[in-house]
């Protein structure tokens, strides 16, 4: 019987270890695979970087029960905490706690799930069939069962390309940028006294930049330059001082400062269409002719998206836009909402055809922007109730996130009619969020 199966959670990130601690609270047995060699591998790839929201919001209320029948010595609440600080101070012990370690397993890749002898098309008695996951663990083939499955596996390893269509062009490209946030200070001889090229506008961009900008005062011939999409470079800042997490609005009143001191040249309404290489030198062309050339270095900060490949075989709800649930879809997609603030949302919103089958985390929000650790952590509460049987507790709603003041930022006109200032509402009213 697939009921005394456990749930298979992929990615021993925060939001996998979450579920995990959850789904311990009611007593279900799980598995974690993760692919990395340790809980948060994807982090310490930028564990240099302060994360903008504290570490209220970093941690997980049934993870922090967990820890604190330990000696763990819970960090200040409103210290905000590096990458590298986040693995060590939370996601290690807590992925070191016997009720989590003994059923966590590392370098496995999950290359494939589906139903256990059926494929995607057939239907009858397809609820009752138990998921098979593969996994390449330690370089063989392993076969998995589960009476659920948890996607945390994130989007760290699969950026967005620099090109406004929207495609990487090829592999050798991918490999000579950047596609990261790059540690400036250990890194300093790669880009001190040279062209350094960011495309992209959101909060690791803005991370990136200041990060260039600290080079110049040192190494003056430091040439910095910022590529983005955006009309305006104004969108770029965010709600600045009207953000309720002040480490993020300050992320962008600082870039904002920059920007007016002359410290970056800014290309706005710039479609990436070309990059040329020539002798270690790259050159970036738009789509309306517009050239910045003579770049030594490109750092492509445009996101991140979620890989389906490995879920072929699964029926998954994905909205054609965004890339998360339909029926999440309407609360994140940036083409509909200009504030960045979303409602929070669990089980009901996440459920997918393919039942007792979720994405969560920063996977959830397909290619939207603006997620939150507490978010995931709000996520899987929901779901470890849901599939645990607990169905009132599965549809509270136990998180109140912090607004990102946009919709009160001094707005463009174009944000304006995006939020219905025309007609008196706002998406970002008091009986409403964005």
């Amino acid at each position: 019987m697939s009921a005394n199966l456990p749930t298979v959670i992929i990615g021993a990130g925060p939001v996998g270890l979450a579920a995990a601690a959850h789904l311990n609270k009611y007593g279900q047995s799980y598995l974690i695979l993760e692919k990395g060699s340790k809980a948060g591998s994807n982090i310490l790839e930028w564990g240099h970087v302060q994360l903008f929201s504290p570490w209220e919001f970093n941690i997980d209320q049934a993870a922090k029960e967990l820890l604190l029948q330990t000696e763990w010595k819970e960090p200040e609440a409103s210290k905000l905490p590096k990458g590298i600080e986040l693995v060590n101070e939370y996601l290690k012990p807590l992925a070191n706690l016997p009720q989590l370690k003994e059923n966590i397993i590392y370098h496995a890749e999950v290359t494939a799930i589906t139903k256990k002898n059926m494929d995607k098309i057939k239907s009858a008695l397809r609820d009752e069939a138990p998921f098979v996951i593969y996994a390449n663990v330690n370089g063989i083939t392993k076969k998995f069962e589960a009476k659920a499955v948890i996607d945390a596996s994130g989007t760290w390893n699969h950026p967005n390309p620099p090109f406004a269509d929207g495609i990487w062009r090829n592999e050798e490209l991918k490999k000579k940028v950047h596609t990261n946030i790059p540690n400036v200070k250990r890194k300093t001889e790669l880009f001190k006294n040279k062209h350094v090229a960011v495309i992209g506008s959101g909060h690791s961009a803005l991370n990136t930049l200041i990060d260039l900008t600290e080079l110049i005062e040192e190494y003056p011939d430091t040439k910095i330059s910022w590529i983005i999409r955006k009309q305006q470079v104004q969108e770029a800042f965010g709600g600045e001082e009207n953000d309720e997490l002040a480490a993020r609005g300050a992320l962008g009143s600082k870039t904002h400062q920059i920007v007016d001191n002359g410290l970056v040249t800014v290309f706005t309404g710039f479609n990436v269409e070309e990059i040329i290489e020539l002798d270690g030198v790259f050159t970036i062309e738009s789509s309306k002719g517009v050239s910045v050339s003579e770049i030594d270095e490109i750092i492509v900060n445009t996101g991140a998206r979620p890989n389906f490949t490995f879920l072929k075989e699964l029926r998954i709800d994905v909205d054609p836009i965004v890339e998360s649930t339909t029926k999440l879809a309407p609360l994140i997609d940036p083409n509909l909402h200009s504030c960045g603030t979303v409602r929070p949302h669990g089980e009901k919103e996440l459920r997918q055809p393919e039942q007792n089958f979720y994405i969560t985390g920063v996977k959830s929000y397909g290619r939207a922007p603006t997620f939150l650790m507490a978010t995931g952590y709000e996520q899987v509460r929901s779901i470890a109730a849901y599939i645990s049987g607990d169905i009132e507790e599965a549809t509270k709603v136990n998180l109140q996130l912090p607004e990102t003041g946009v919709c009160r930022a001094n707005p463009t006109p174009k944000q304006l009619q995006i939020i219905g200032i025309n007609d008196g509402s706002s998406c970002c009213g008091s009986n409403s969020s964005c």
